[in-house]
């Protein structure tokens, strides 16, 4: 990328001003006085100047270096040049824009750093001063009143327009610069986010398949070691039905990294559709084979689920039903869903004590306090190896607005119920 001569030229010298203002100050000064200087001995056609040249110098020089606390004092130096540019004036010197030069250079530096109030008081007020030391001098007795006063007003009005045009350019630039740098900071937090989401659903995901096969597999295992001496056959049936389930496992695995790994090229191979209840004799069947009997119970019209809640639905009855066939010293499991008004009723309990050595059970949990999300307590118990099943199941109903109660039941064994809103399902969702 070039840059032209002119554009390096003007960056070099905006940096240097900001590194050293008093010498571009000073320089400013210089120049002023020097145009004020000039402009003491110009004079009308066939008119002699007055003969106060030293008292003019003594104001103008006065009037620049007032100008010096331009940055700090910008009401000062407008205060101290225009008094002593209309005590020139008054003197009897041709009012000319080289005279009045401190004036101007004043009145813009002031409406670049004054607000809009201050900028109008002092602006208006240093305007009719000097009108009225226009037509009060001697330098202009043969022009008109009119030509006296808006030659002046004309001068003063310009400094005042662009310096009120650079403060509101600046004020735009500093707006612009800090909506963009909010922006950033808002992109940046809501990436992070989404990240943070991401993580948490993929590692349900996984958690769900692996966690939930692989109980299943180790069940099946276990049960066809202790049966392979007294029942060849059903150890058969067994490993037969444990070659399914790692099968499962597998093609679960791969549909979620295949998930992972679209890019959204339509002509990416399709994807298998997400589970849900329709795969629940699948599930009965595969826990049954694990020795876990499940019973199911339907209450109320069954209703037509939207993907969502039909997914976190199966996989909450999925995860309760793995917690039974590791944790619990029971052989029977009871699934309850219920369509009440506007929610799905889903109820996992089991009959038998829950084993001391259990791993994902925790304490009961009133569903009122199951709005917010998971705390750094949960998190903190899941890292200790308190496993990460019910905290998985509670975030699961959360992200589609339900509530999840797991605990202890008072008669013995263990239940989770949960409270899913039947969304409507819609297509172009």
């Amino acid at each position: 990328m070039t840059t032209s001569p002119e554009r390096r030229y003007a960056d070099r010298i905006e940096g240097f001003s900001e590194r050293h203002p008093l010498a571009i100050d000073v320089v400013l000064v210089m120049s002023l006085m020097g145009c004020g200087v000039l402009g003491s001995m110009l004079t009308l056609p066939g008119a002699d100047p007055p003969d106060r040249d030293k008292a003019a110098v003594v104001l103008l020089g006065v009037s620049c270096l007032a100008l010096l606390k331009h940055r700090t004092h910008p009401r000062t130096a407008l205060v101290v040049s225009a008094a002593c540019g209309v005590t020139v004036v008054a003197l009897g010197y041709l009012l000319t824009p080289l005279l009045l030069a401190p004036v101007m250079a004043a009145l813009y530096w002031l409406a670049v750093l004054a607000d809009r109030r201050t900028t109008r008081v002092y602006g208006i007020t240093t305007l009719v001063a000097v009108i009225v030391a226009a037509a009060i001098s001697d330098s202009m007795d043969h022009l008109s009143l009119l030509l006296r006063t808006i030659g002046p007003l004309f001068w003063l009005m310009l400094p005042l327009a662009a310096g009120t045009m650079t403060r509101l350019r600046r004020a735009y630039l500093a707006a612009v610069q800090a909506r963009a740098e909010h922006a950033e900071r808002t992109r940046e937090e809501e990436a992070r986010l989404r990240v943070t989401e991401e993580r948490m659903r993929i590692a349900r995901e996984l958690h769900d398949v692996v966690a939930h096969h692989m109980a299943l597999a180790n069940a099946q295992a276990g049960t066809a070691a202790h049966l392979a001496l007294t029942s060849p056959e059903q150890t058969k049936a067994i490993l037969t039905d444990l070659t399914g389930t790692t099968s499962s496992a597998l093609r679960e695995l791969k549909a979620t990294l295949g998930l992972l790994r679209q890019n959204g090229d339509p002509d990416s191979a399709p994807l298998e559709p997400s589970p849900g209840l329709a795969r629940l004799p699948e599930l009965v069947s595969a826990c049954a084979s694990a020795g876990l009997k499940v019973t199911l119970t339907m209450e109320g019209e069954p209703r037509h689920l939207s993907p969502g809640v039909d997914l976190t639905a199966f996989r909450i009855v999925q995860e309760a039903l793995t917690n039974v066939a590791k944790h619990a010293s029971t052989a029977a499991a009871h699934v309850r869903f219920a369509y009440t008004g506007s929610r799905l009723m889903i109820t996992v309990s089991n009959d038998g004590p829950v084993a001391a050595d259990a791993v994902d059970p925790v304490d009961p949990v009133d569903p009122v306090d199951l709005v917010g999300p998971v705390d750094a307590a949960a998190a903190g118990e899941a890292t200790q190896g308190r496993g990460f099943g019910v905290m998985g199941m509670r975030e699961r109903a959360r992200s589609i607005g339900g509530d999840l109660c797991a605990g202890h039941r008072p008669e013995g064994g263990f239940e989770v119920t949960t409270a899913l809103p039947l969304q409507p399902y819609d297509a172009e969702d």
